[in-house]
């Protein structure tokens, strides 16, 4: 038998040993997966008493801390990550959704309720997990999400999502963002992209994601920009005429979006500024 306030603590110090920043959140999360509470009720739970762990429990505890410890993204252990208001289902071969980018669909969701049409169009280019889409389509009850995914390892965590999440209001697809259907021309509203932008010889700086997340989605070339240029070709051809854009890119990348967008002929193009005061998103319209 273990008891629960042994375990945060000892789990806390590895991981704080090991560099990990959220160390208490995540032994916390660990012994909520696990005993399939959430942590205000094991909050209440521990504040009233101490309380201990069978050995099966206890066992795979142990086994989830040493993994975490090593730097395997805690979304991978448990199989799961909360993304605005859903939650995904994630693991090896699909990139883990980034608090920045939740901030970034809010200018999406903002731009969709804007929309004055019965049914908006929303594309989610470079999908992944299929988080943004579908945190979209939960908070705008009337649009209609499509999000495209090139990756086949990733595409399998898109397209259950989407039928969990969307059945009925959203469709994943499998192929390159360039491909997206031209029966969409000029008949979309919004559309989004968190697109590889990482320049090739840059190495991220945390391990979960420089070892775990697939190089498919991390990387845009020498520049981190090759993506970005394709999305906004893509995106000019299926928004119509005052649709807007939203791509997310690196904090230092915002001047060089600007310009790229402006020389595409967008207009309104703008760059937003992230929670912590950092150039996270540009958007424009067409």
């Amino acid at each position: 038998m273990t008891s629960v306030k042994a375990f945060l603590k000892q789990a806390t110090e590895r991981f704080e040993a090991a560099g990990i920043e959220s160390a208490e959140v995540d032994a916390e999360l660990l012994v909520c997966f696990l005993t399939e509470l959430n942590r205000g009720e094991l909050a209440a739970k521990l504040a009233v008493a101490d309380f201990e762990l069978n050995a099966e429990v206890a066992e795979r505890l142990e086994e989830f801390a040493i993994r975490r410890e090593a730097r395997e993204p805690l979304q991978h252990l448990t199989g799961e990550a909360h993304f605005r208001n859903i939650t995904i289902k994630v693991g090896k071969g699909v990139f883990v959704p980034r608090p920045e980018t939740e901030w970034v669909t809010g200018l999406a969701v903002d731009a969709v309720k804007l929309v004055a049409t019965a049914e908006p169009i929303v594309f989610d280019l470079c999908a992944g997990s299929g988080a943004i889409g579908l945190a979209i389509a939960s908070e705008v009850a009337n649009a209609r999400v499509i999000g495209i995914e090139k990756s086949p390892d990733a595409f399998a965590y898109t397209s259950a999502n989407y039928e969990l999440l969307a059945p009925n209001r959203g469709s994943a697809i499998l192929g390159d963002l360039s491909e997206a259907p031209h029966s969409f021309d000029g008949l979309v509203d919004v559309v989004i992209s968190n697109p590889p932008y990482i320049p090739d010889e840059m190495i991220p700086v945390y391990p979960e994601v420089a070892l775990h997340d697939p190089g498919l989605a991390l990387y845009g070339g020498n520049d981190g920009l090759d993506v970005v240029r394709v999305v906004s070709q893509t995106a000019k051809r299926l928004l119509h005429q005052g649709g807007t854009l939203v791509i997310e890119h690196a904090d230092m990348q915002g001047e060089a979006v600007r310009h790229l967008l402006l020389n595409d002929g967008w207009r309104q193009v703008r760059t937003h500024q992230d929670f912590n005061g950092r150039d996270r998103a540009a958007t424009a319209v067409r």
